[in-house]
């Protein structure tokens, strides 16, 4: 008889995603959606993993899912595979030499719908065998997480192992259409609360910029809201009221009206950043330096 017990099986790498994204859900509903995965499919996966460590990983409490004695000890080394795992796909990546590919890219909002278009239609037409996956989201992306190759930052990322390069700072400005002025007085720091203004909901950035510069306002003081920056800028160039952007942005519009110039608004710092090994990829390279210029511009 060999005395020798058996090598424990590998366990599968979906299971163990499946897990993760449950413990840092805590709960199955949201981590299906985080994994774009049905609910029945994950607690089949978090089933199939407990048939192999052999005991229970999650015990349900009033609060949710709460981890066992036995999933707790498995959240470490789980964590050391989901590491290895994304440095294996990363050191695939950073040697895939070929220039034809995809190259996905994150940016805000405001960035991606009227900034980046002619950008990326210039780098298509220079290259064409890149193709392009662009995420429109405010949140910031994890890049070690490949979430995305390259990102478009309007904060200096923080991870030593990103590659970071500080392309340019965007004015900003306060503008009105044409149509909202006509008629009314004149916008100045003594009439700001006679006019109409567009701001954000639930977000109090703006709040806080006003307050800042000596305004005592509140969230009233905004007669249109909307976190979506995209639908907030629109409502400017239709005419309910004054709102602040990028004065690039602005500038495509002639029928805006740029207003209150003795104003400093801080202006938008961007920042491009890429993982080191994907940085050395010729097809991620020239999108970076391509991306460089163009918002340097």
């Amino acid at each position: 008889m060999n005395s020798k017990a058996a090598a424990a099986p590998m366990p599968d790498w979906d299971l163990v995603r499946a897990f993760l994204a449950v413990v840092e859900a805590g709960s199955l509903t949201r981590a299906a959606t985080q994994l774009n995965t049905s609910q029945p499919t994950l607690s089949r996966q978090i089933a199939a993993l407990e048939a192999q460590t052999g005991a229970a990983l999650f015990e349900r409490t009033t609060r949710g899912l709460s981890l066992t004695e036995a999933g707790e000890a498995l959240v470490e080394p789980a964590r050391r595979m989901q590491a290895a795992a994304q440095a294996l796909s990363l050191a695939v990546a950073g040697r895939a030499h070929m220039l034809a590919g995809t190259v996905r890219l994150t940016a805000s909002e405001m960035m991606s719908a009227y900034v980046l278009p002619p950008v990326l239609a210039q780098l298509r037409t220079a290259h064409p065998e890149i193709e392009i996956e662009l995420v429109a989201s405010n949140r910031i992306d994890n890049l070690l997480a490949r979430e995305a190759d390259i990102a478009i930052r309007m904060v200096r990322p923080e991870q030593g192992s990103l590659v970071t390069r500080h392309v340019a700072d965007y004015p900003l400005g306060f503008y009105a259409h044409a149509d909202y002025l006509a008629g009314r007085p004149p916008v100045t720091p003594n009439t700001l609360a006679d006019h109409d203004w567009v701001g954000l909901d639930q977000s109090p950035q703006l709040i806080d910029g006003f307050r800042a510069a000596g305004f005592a306002i509140d969230r009233h003081f905004f007669a249109f809201r909307c976190d979506n920056q995209i639908v907030g800028w629109e409502a400017v160039r239709a005419g309910l009221g004054i709102g602040i952007t990028m004065q690039r942005v602005a500038a495509c519009d002639p029928d805006l009206v740029r207003l209150l110039p003795e104003f400093a608004v801080p202006p938008l710092p961007v920042w491009l950043t890429a993982h080191r090994e994907l940085r050395a990829t010729p097809r991620m390279r020239i999108v970076f330096d391509a991306l460089a210029t163009a918002l340097a511009a």
